[in-house]
């Protein structure tokens, strides 16, 4: 266990480390994208930052390899290899993206041509569980399946990275649970849960050392460099520990463990895959192409009903820690007894994400006026904490000001400089209240 955690903090530490200079290289490169109608941050601010949790991620694994406890993994399975090198294919993809903002059908032709290669070097789900018995896969069945979870993955935490430091959390609370599982499963066993545990442990690594970054205000974007690389990781974890077991040799005992593998996965990134399908979904039945971007993610909702970007982020957080280890312990404890214990947090972490909501519910209801309705209604608007964030904005320009691009050139002042945070908050201060009925504008940039 002490020879994970140093790996993770390798990990952690190389991401840390190097995040400041891949945003440096981000501004060189133009990878700095312009405020859009759907997006939650103001100001222009650097993504590319998958580059520096590749970085982190070689790191550990080359340092790892010198291990005399996990050496034998380089040694004997030539797959961790290729797992590398699809992490490197993935975050090029990725930064190209970042950079010239490749169309949706191209980039998802990348994420399926890259998943195939890897499949053909060795990553694949061999077997599957069926029922009472285990299936040995065709290799063009295990390819097609592997191909299908790795482009899901990759683009379930894709969907889900809308707020800081959101994605990246979610996926390092998706990866202690796994590697807490692996780890646990792998023990006393010669299967391949030893080598998911390194990965889970590197991935919740370079998590946590990108997050110290990534925390509201955000200082770099992970971008799709980033999402779709732990999307990936937290995907070729799972398939390396299941699957590649011989069905002959496996008791019957063991056929929970054995589906947990694949089930885990899509537990762990429930909200990213929820995400995902209701967005699809939704686009789809108006028409629009699956990928049409909107306002209606759920962390959009969180924002919609009060929430502030940090309480938001915190309550998203809790509950994937929820999904996530209440479906490893079922493992190990009885299913009541989770159940119990998950149905309490269910209850409470349902209170706290529509508090807000219902504070200002009560707040209108208890208005007698039109001047005090406007007020609440412009509270309402801004959000659990958005009066707060405003007033902290309107003190300057500070934390993610990105080397001069604070915003679009204003064209009213005489000395042609950036308009910023300080000065949207001391617009939005100096305005009135609107008539009812007319549009409003919040702090996150956007009519919602």
């Amino acid at each position: 266990m002490r020879v994970y955690i140093f790996i993770a903090a390798i990990a952690g530490g190389v991401t840390w480390l190097v995040t400041p200079l891949v945003r440096h290289i981000a501004i060189r490169w133009g990878a700095v994208g312009e405020v859009r109608s759907r997006d939650v941050h103001t100001v222009p601010t650097p993504r590319m930052g998958g580059l520096a949790m590749l970085i982190g991620l070689a790191a550990a694994l080359l340092f790892a390899s010198r291990l005399p406890f996990v050496s034998s993994l380089f040694q004997d399975n030539n797959v961790i290899w290729v797992v590398l090198l699809g992490a490197f294919l993935v975050c090029l993809l990725g930064i190209i993206d970042d950079i010239a903002d490749l169309d949706w059908m191209l980039k998802m032709a990348g994420q399926l041509l890259i998943s195939v290669l890897v499949s053909v070097g060795g990553l694949q789900i061999v077997i599957l569980p069926f029922g009472n018995s285990l299936l040995t896969a065709s290799p063009s069945l295990s390819m097609a399946i592997t191909a299908f979870l790795l482009v899901a993955s990759i683009n379930a935490v894709n969907f889900v990275d809308g707020l800081d430091g959101l994605a990246s959390g979610i996926v390092a609370i998706g990866g202690i649970a796994f590697g807490a599982y692996s780890y646990i499963l792998g023990r006393n066993s010669a299967s391949y849960a030893s080598v998911a545990t390194l990965l889970d442990v590197a991935l919740v690594g370079i998590c946590t050392g990108f997050l110290l970054h990534n925390w509201h205000p955000a200082k770099l974007f992970m971008g799709d460099a980033g999402s779709m690389l732990l999307g990936y990781l937290i995907t070729c974890a799972s398939i390396m520990m299941t699957g590649r077991l011989d069905p002959s040799a496996v008791h019957a005992s063991l056929y929970l463990p054995l589906f947990m593998p694949i089930l885990l996965p899509i537990l762990v990134l429930f909200l990213p895959v929820l995400d995902m399908v209701l967005a699809i979904v939704r686009r789809v039945s108006r028409g629009q192409s699956p990928m049409h971007p909107d306002r209606m993610h759920l962390h959009h909702r969180m924002l919609r009903i009060g929430h502030s970007v940090q309480s938001a982020v915190l309550i998203l957080w809790a509950w994937a820690a929820l999904i996530s280890f209440s479906s490893v312990m079922t493992i190990f404890v009885r299913v009541r007894y989770v159940l119990i214990g998950a149905g309490i947090a269910a209850v409470l972490l349902t209170a706290a994400t529509l508090a807000p909501y219902y504070k200002q519910k009560r707040r209108e209801g208890g208005s007698n006026s039109p001047d005090k309705a406007g007020d609440t209604a412009a509270d309402g608007k801004l959000g659990h904490g958005g009066g707060r964030q405003l007033r902290r904005a309107g003190r300057g320009d500070r934390g993610h000001a990105v080397y001069g691009l604070h915003g679009r050139p204003d064209n009213n002042s005489g000395n042609g400089r950036h308009a910023g945070i300080g000065d949207i908050a001391r617009t939005v201060a100096d305005e009135s209240v609107p008539a009812a009925g007319t549009r409003r504008y919040s702090y996150y940039g956007s009519d919602r």
